[in-house]
């Protein structure tokens, strides 16, 4: 029965995962035509994150209620700079996709994101747990890498 359990916390896990995938870049041509729209990747991003404070504080409130403490002494305040890395992505997908094109900044987002995730995981970083590179894994990788330069569309609006 925890067999069946875990294979379907991990089927679960990878739809949730799978519909996040979906969710960045329809998210990026989102914002990015209301930057373009209102002139501006910086109002663009505010509107974005306050959509989305409104949203994750009545998630909170609905599922947990209101914390007792918002800073723990517990929590290493390196923790804390996932809001630097968000906004970062938010005002750079924002200003970038209209003028580079969905596809293109989305693989070379992908393309970061298989880099990260392999330096966080071989060397174990933040606490994670370590997964040492293996020969298979970085075959993965350089498969997956192959594929990320092999969907770029150099020139917008144009064939590939």
């Amino acid at each position: 029965m925890s067999l069946r359990i875990k294979m379907n916390s991990s089927f679960v896990y990878a739809l949730l995962m799978l519909i996040a995938g979906i969710g960045i870049p329809v998210m990026a041509t989102l914002n990015g035509g209301l930057g373009a729209r209102l002139q501006s990747p910086a109002l663009a991003a505010t509107i974005l994150f306050f959509v989305a404070l409104v949203l994750a504080i009545s998630y909170l409130v609905t599922t947990e209620g209101l914390p007792d403490k918002l800073f723990p002494a517990n929590v290493p305040v390196y923790f804390y700079f996932g809001g630097f890395f968000v906004l970062f992505y938010i005002l750079t997908i924002t200003w970038v996709a209209p003028r580079f094109g969905i596809s293109n900044a989305i693989a070379f987002v992908l393309l970061g994101q298989l880099i990260a995730m392999s330096l966080i995981d071989h060397f174990g970083l933040m606490g994670v747990q370590k997964f040492t590179m293996s020969l298979k894994r970085l075959t993965g990788l350089g498969v997956m890498t192959i594929g990320v330069f092999l969907v770029l569309n150099k020139v917008p609006g144009g064939a590939r």
